[in-house]
């Protein structure tokens, strides 16, 4: 190809790169402003202050050449501005838009003591013939997320054996109403706990807690004043249950379908820059929660199950990674991204609750999944320091979502649960014990 060819080419190709190391230096910049000021005014301050910078950078660039010439500098700037403002624009309402009713069951409204209204359903007892007489409370995963309809079944299966089920959904969670930023706590989740048994009005409960539900119950069993209202507890598949246990690193169970199953489909709230920028940054701590990029209520609104991504599949083993069910309707499901992230952080800065642990007289059993995604030693601190565990079952098969609606998931798990409910023979050899734990995590079960 001739010089006189060639060189038209790559000045073109070096005036190009130079416009999008602009663009890209411009957005950058733009990033760490909004970093500096938490967010504020929706990123306006700081979109404001890049284009004004901008401005006069291309100014100054411009100030010696021809007039047509003059406009080049600019072109960065354009192009950036417009980038940078799709991140201070919302995209949905920013009002706290609710999920609608379910169509299986009522949702009722309680007003707690400690100020949280929360979003209740009740399952009575379908069982003519066998009704037992404790009520039983189920505490979902999240933190702050509303009940699945899946284990809105695995209610349903429980109340036709018999059992009055009750459950609601954590402050900010599905149907429940939001809290200003700073009062999602462990220890609000606590409170709460114990303040919706007394709202109950029944005496003391048989409670199964589920994922950060576990983590919530663990706490509950660690607080005397609060395990009083506890007859019997399950702490299925924990989250960490205080600060010491949340630094912890160790291995996995057995291979879950994380990265195998197809990926998931649906609109992404990921894909528009605005919550890209804001989750992506409050994942890396770079804003806190109370951002004042997104609101709480926008947050919650734009978030959607596809945005889980493989945290979803990451609950099933690797063998059912082709068939992992729908745990939920896009209509009900939902979740908040920033107030779970809040309560995370207050559980990783909370002190140790082992000394108080080991004082927990209440009755516990411990659920363990097979292909569980949770850290092993978050199940084992609580297995080791809670002496009242009168059992362990080990669940073969599943993932941390063991009552999942495929085979015979469902059936198992409420046998277990149940059979310790009763005080009946478990299912299940009683395992791991707590001399048993080096042994359980040396063979990375």
């Amino acid at each position: 190809m001739p010089k006189s060819v060639i060189r038209p080419v790559v000045r073109s190709a070096g005036r190009s790169a130079l416009v999008l190391a602009a663009v890209v230096g411009l957005v950058v910049l733009f990033l760490a402003l909004v970093v500096l000021t938490d967010g504020a005014g929706s990123g306006l301050p700081a979109w404001s202050a890049t284009l004004g910078l901008a401005t006069v950078a291309a100014l100054w660039r411009g100030r010696r050449r021809t007039r047509p010439a003059r406009l080049v500098p600019f072109v960065p700037v354009v192009v950036a501005a417009a980038l940078t403002a799709s991140v201070c624009v919302p995209t949905v309402p920013t009002a706290r838009r609710y999920p609608p009713a379910l169509p299986f069951v009522a949702t009722q409204h309680w007003s707690l003591a400690t100020g949280s209204r929360v979003a209740v359903y009740h399952y009575p007892p379908a069982n003519a013939g066998t009704r037992h007489p404790i009520p039983f409370v189920y505490l979902n995963g999240g933190p702050v997320r509303g009940i699945s309809v899946l284990d809105h079944r695995f209610l349903q299966l429980l109340a036709r054996q018999g059992y009055d089920v009750y459950t609601y959904e954590q402050a900010g969670g599905g149907r429940s109403d939001l809290l200003p930023m700073d009062q999602y706590t462990i220890s609000r989740s606590v409170r709460d706990l114990a303040a919706f048994v007394d709202r109950l009005g029944k005496g003391r409960v048989d409670i199964l807690g589920f994922s950060a539900g576990g983590a919530v119950l663990t706490r509950a069993l660690a607080d005397p004043r609060v395990a009083a209202r506890l007859h019997r507890a399950v702490v299925a598949e924990p989250g960490p249950m205080d600060g010491p246990t949340a630094h912890i690193t160790g291995h996995k169970g057995r291979p879950s379908a994380r990265d195998l199953a197809p990926a998931v489909t649906g609109p992404r709230s990921t894909r528009v820059p605005r919550y890209a920028a804001a989750f992506g940054l409050m994942r890396l701590g770079l804003l806190t929660p109370d951002t004042g990029l997104i609101g709480q209520a926008e947050g919650d609104n734009a978030f959607t199950a596809a945005d889980l991504g493989s945290d979803t599949a990451s609950a099933y083993c690797a063998r059912d990674a082709h068939r992992i069910p729908t745990e939920d309707t896009a209509q009900n499901f939902s979740f908040s991204p920033a107030a779970s992230l809040r309560i995370q952080q207050t559980i990783e800065d909370s002190p140790s609750i082992a000394p108080q642990l080991r004082r927990s007289r209440t009755p516990a059993m411990l659920m363990i999944a097979e292909c569980s995604s949770q850290v092993r030693q978050w199940a084992t601190a609580v297995l080791a320091n809670a002496p009242a565990i009168q059992r362990t079952q080990y669940m073969p098969g599943v993932g941390h979502h063991m009552w999942n609606g495929l085979d015979d998931n469902n059936d198992r798990a409420a046998a277990v649960v149940t059979a310790f409910l009763q005080d009946e023979p478990a299912p299940l050899p009683n395992h791991p014990t707590g001399g048993e734990i080096p042994a359980f995590l040396r063979d990375h079960k």
